[in-house]
């Protein structure tokens, strides 16, 4: 057995880039060594800003043989009424690279045995430029030199050494080796590496800590230590941390601070400056106040610290002042004066000012504080803040930091004199920022977050701004997906498709199609099965809430043993309806069995508190009640009656089934096989 290194040398990575870009490194060592049948035990990853690397730990000395049996023609086409192999045998033997008479008969078929010798490995490693290296795929690549290829960053350098023997192969001018590089500034020297193994211990002589797992563990350890030296409170906020052990090689925390002047800007201004800006961890007094103080990491060694340290302050200061101008301009404005003005600002060419977006923005949000029952002072805060909500878009501080939408939002309107209500709802419209983002906490926020989300895609869709493959370029995707899960925290049960249908546009089927598929998205990300998405999404009202809760509901209990047989009853009866006419009423009169009474108490009893039950509730009697009575009416009753009216009476009874079920599911698309 033996190890193998593959080090790709680049310009500094983008460091949002490094990580995935590692990650499909060693999926594609992995797929290419399966590919050509080369056993292995593990391959281990290693990543800085400038090195991209896999150790493949043991390799076999060459891939495996193979014996394989390819199927070909049947008997009865591979030979022609005067015993000679036909076209179709002669085509098949050729493509198998054997002749007819090397093929062998088994049963009906015959069959194309072949013997592949194994390759020796290294052999195999030569192709890893072209086969690996050469297909990698990124969101961002450079192309340098006169070269066509392109890739995230220019290769400086290539590692390929098998134990201690180099593996060549070339990409573009470079030619793979042995020799690699240290830290840019604390050891720029080539320098050979002797196995593979070695790899690690010698990068770390030369002020490269290779493992990014170990790297970030060190970032912590260093930040943490300190905090506590100075009874400072920190986090180590993943994504920041994720970015900063991207940005270095060799970490080295320190210490920096600002005047405690610019205390006096908000908190989420300092933090936006010194997280978001600058990739600094920002940190707290031993009361959680935000300290005139930062940690940072420098890419190298303590020498000069105080240089780095001294840089670090000035940059953040020279911030720090334009936030501090900034805010003590801001609150010389009026918020009236500010709110006049969005009339002149463009919501969209197409669709008209912020104004008016923001006037059916507010119309929205009063239907839905009334579809979902907000307090009078709630449906007061949710009006008000409709009219003001955007006016922060115009200030000084949001137009410097724009990541601060809402947020500034909110100091304002406080400042202003604004209720707490409307002065939340202000930052809580923008949530969720992405995909999983955190969600609106009060009501207030989450109705005027849903009723903005809703205006931006009727508004878009209606001007014929749709997003079409991968183009959204109005972020539509991003506020279907935040409205639906603002819909399914707050569980707010209303049919979409009514309320939308009270506004006037052409696009209606279009926008339901398309926040319908936003549900899909959800619950397949959830990991739940295609076919029972299928049937929670395909119901009678498009009731967000319950989609959701139904597709949950049903996963839950698919592995529970009466599940199977209680789909395919309902099934039948979703089924069977279709085929007839379904009478509005049922005449228990024209009940000729027995059967047809219990199905019908059972059903009565499950109408009679229907809308006040679960999901789960509602799922539970149907198994329970339901379904053993439509079995027990399939065993006993003949629905398709010669009888007419006793026929129409019976789907009629079956019909009824169906208006229940009908508010979960489309049991009819589930598959129980």
């Amino acid at each position: 057995m033996a190890n193998y290194l593959l080090e790709i040398g680049l310009e500094e990575v983008p460091a949002h880039l490094v990580t995935p870009s590692v990650n499909q490194l060693v999926e594609r060592v992995s797929a290419f060594l399966n590919e050509h049948r080369v056993t292995f035990g593990a391959i281990k990853k290693y990543s800085t800003p400038r090195r991209l690397t896999v150790l493949v730990e043991g390799l076999a000395e060459a891939s495996a043989a193979l014996d394989e049996q390819v199927k070909g023609p049947s008997a009865k086409i591979s030979k022609d009424a005067e015993g000679n192999w036909s076209k179709a045998i002669q085509g098949f033997s050729r493509g198998q690279g054997v002749s007819p008479d090397e093929l062998v008969l088994d049963g009906d078929y015959y069959y194309a045995k072949k013997h592949m010798e194994g390759v020796a490995t290294t052999d195999i490693l030569a192709k890893i430029g072209e086969e690996v290296i050469r297909k990698m795929q990124f969101s961002t690549y450079m192309k340098w030199g006169n070269n066509s290829f392109l890739f995230v960053r220019p290769i400086q350098w290539i590692v390929s050494l098998l134990d201690d023997e180099i593996v060549p192969f070339e990409l573009l001018d470079v030619t793979a080796g042995r020799v690699s590089r240290g830290h840019r500034f604390l050891a720029n020297v080539d320098f050979d590496i002797a196995t593979a193994t070695d790899y690690i211990a010698d990068l770390l002589e030369r002020f490269v800590v290779a493992d990014a797992e170990h790297r970030k563990a060190e970032i912590s350890a260093q930040i943490l230590a300190l905090a506590a030296e100075n009874r400072w409170q920190v986090t180590l906020h993943e994504e920041l941390l994720e970015e900063v052990n991207n940005l270095v090689e060799y970490p080295t925390a320190f210490i920096g601070s600002f005047d405690e002047k610019y205390l006096a800007v908000p908190a989420e201004v300092l933090v936006t400056s010194m997280r978001d800006n600058q990739r600094y961890f920002e940190v707290y007094d031993i009361n959680g106040k935000l300290a005139a103080n930062f940690i940072s990491v420098r890419n190298g060694n303590a020498e000069h610290i105080e240089n780095v340290v001294s840089g670090n302050e000035k940059v953040l200061v020279a911030r720090l002042e334009d936030a501090k101008f900034f805010w003590e301009e801001d609150q010389k404005l009026k918020l009236a004066d500010l709110v006049k003005k969005l009339e002149k600002v463009t919501f969209h060419a197409k669709i008209g000012s912020m104004t008016e977006h923001m006037a059916r923005t507010k119309v929205l949000a009063e239907k839905l504080a009334v579809l979902t029952e907000l307090s009078k002072t709630e449906t007061a805060d949710v009006a008000r803040a409709a009219e003001i909500y955007k006016f922060d878009l115009l200030t000084g501080m949001v137009g410097e930091f724009d990541e601060l939408q809402g947020v500034m939002g909110e100091k304002y309107a406080r400042l202003a004199g604004e209720t707490a209500g409307v002065s939340v709802a202000i930052r809580e419209h923008y949530l969720p920022t992405s995909a999983e983002g955190e969600l609106p906490e009060t009501t207030v926020g989450a109705v005027l977050a849903a009723a903005d989300k809703i205006d931006s895609i009727l508004s878009f869709f209606g001007a014929g701004l749709i997003p079409s493959g991968s183009n959204d370029p109005y972020a539509l995707r991003r506020a279907a997906q935040g409205l639906i899960r603002i819909i399914g925290k707050q569980n707010w049960h209303f049919d979409f498709a009514d309320f939308i249908d009270t506004f006037p546009s052409e696009n209606h089927a279009e926008v339901l199609e398309f926040v319908r598929g936003r549900v899909q998205k959800i619950l397949l990300e959830q990991g739940i099965r295609y076919d029972i998405v299928e049937a929670a999404i395909h119901t009678e009202t498009f009731d967000i809430a319950a989609m959701l809760e139904s597709a949950a509901v049903i996963d839950a209990h698919k592995s529970h043993a009466p599940f199977k047989a209680a789909v395919e009853n309902i099934s039948r009866v979703i089924n069977l309806t279709k085929k007839g006419k379904v009478s509005a009423t049922v005449n228990p009169d024209l009940f000729e069995n027995e059967a047809e009474n219990q199905l019908d108490e059972a059903v009565k009893n499950l109408a009679s508190d229907w809308e006040n039950q679960t999901a789960d509730e509602k799922f539970r009697h149907l198994v329970k009640n339901i379904s053993p009575a439509i079995e027990n009416f399939f065993d006993n009753v003949m629905v398709m009656a010669d009888n007419e009216a006793v026929k129409n009476n019976r789907l009629a009874l079956l019909g009824k089934i169906v208006e229940l079920t009908v508010t979960i599911a489309d049991f009819s698309l589930i598959n129980t096989k």
